[in-house]
């Protein structure tokens, strides 16, 4: 019987398509040897990308406030994702885009200006920050001591790989008993997690912060799902002291969607179980999936 040789993900490099275990990048990349890079990551889920065009607005965005010119336009980019999925046949899936900075073109001066940027991108079966266990306890969270690197030395709204102090925040997490952190900023109002936004409920009105994270995707989900509910969301800056109170808190991201909270810092939230509107609008975000809700079908026969 012929076996799919990309059944196990798919990837395009610089204009190739590859085995996932055969994408490589080079040790001499300035993607690899400077974290100089940016990225995006949208879901598949029953066969549909999820916010695909929204996906491909952020990652251009982030592409052009690092100066990053890949050759390919979005409508390629669209085209190589979709590509990916169907070479899978996942109808399940975890689809990243990647543009690193490449190297200085040969006897031009080791600058970034002068690099050729390329992207990279593959489709692997579904990944999520969250397992199943989590979706019924609820996550842990601590918040870190780590502080998280400021708007003013680079905007997180540039998704990137300077995991420095996200990566310190999860062990924090680890050592207390966690399974997440959440960072601060320097003034001590939340920022974000290492991959997700947070969320903050008291008294019936849903709060995020402003300032300090990633624009993310389901983030602008959360708000949307609001609106339908009737439930209100404010977006402001929100005190350390404000989550450690909370009634409740969620979570949210592409790799989980929302996700519910039932202990900060070791406080039990209600009864140690994800709270009840954090619970309706992780239902609803599904549900609303399920329908169709932003969804792009995924062509299987472009292979």
């Amino acid at each position: 019987m012929e076996t799919n040789r990309f059944a196990a993900g798919a990837a395009y490099v610089d204009g190739r398509y590859v085995p996932i275990a055969e994408a490589n990048v080079h040790v001499t990349d300035f993607g690899y040897r400077r974290s100089d890079v940016t990225y995006d990551v949208v879901g598949v889920t029953d066969g549909n990308f999820f916010r695909l065009d929204d996906h491909l607005r952020r990652f251009r965005a982030s592409m052009d406030a690092l100066r990053l010119k890949p050759p390919e336009s979005d409508d390629a980019i669209r085209a190589i994702l979709n590509r990916l999925v169907a070479m899978t046949g996942l109808t399940s899936a975890y689809v990243a885009m990647d543009c690193l900075r490449g190297l200085p073109l040969p006897g031009l001066p080791r600058h970034p200006l002068n690099a050729r940027n390329y992207l990279i991108a593959y489709a692997v079966p579904w990944v999520s920050i969250a397992t199943e266990e989590h979706f019924v306890r609820g996550l842990h969270l601590v918040i870190a001591k780590t502080l998280r690197i400021p708007p003013e030395s680079f905007d997180p709204r540039v998704k990137n790989f300077h995991w420095g102090d996200l990566t310190a925040g999860l062990f924090e997490a680890y050592d207390r008993g966690a399974d997440y952190s959440v960072l601060l900023d320097g003034d001590g109002n939340v920022t974000e997690g290492p991959g997700f936004n947070v969320f903050s409920i008291i008294d019936g009105v849903v709060a995020t912060p402003a300032r300090g994270g990633l624009d993310g995707i389901t983030r602008q989900s959360v708000f949307e799902l609001c609106k339908e509910l009737g439930i209100r969301c404010e977006i402001r800056d929100v005190p350390a002291k404000e989550l450690r109170e909370a009634d409740e808190i969620f979570t949210c991201t592409t790799a989980g969607g929302i996700m519910p909270v039932s202990r900060i810092d070791g406080r039990i939230m209600g009864n140690d179980r994800p709270g009840p509107i954090s619970t309706t609008l992780k239902d609803r975000f599904w549900a609303r999936r399920a329908e169709g809700w932003h969804a792009t079908p995924v062509n299987y026969d472009d292979v």
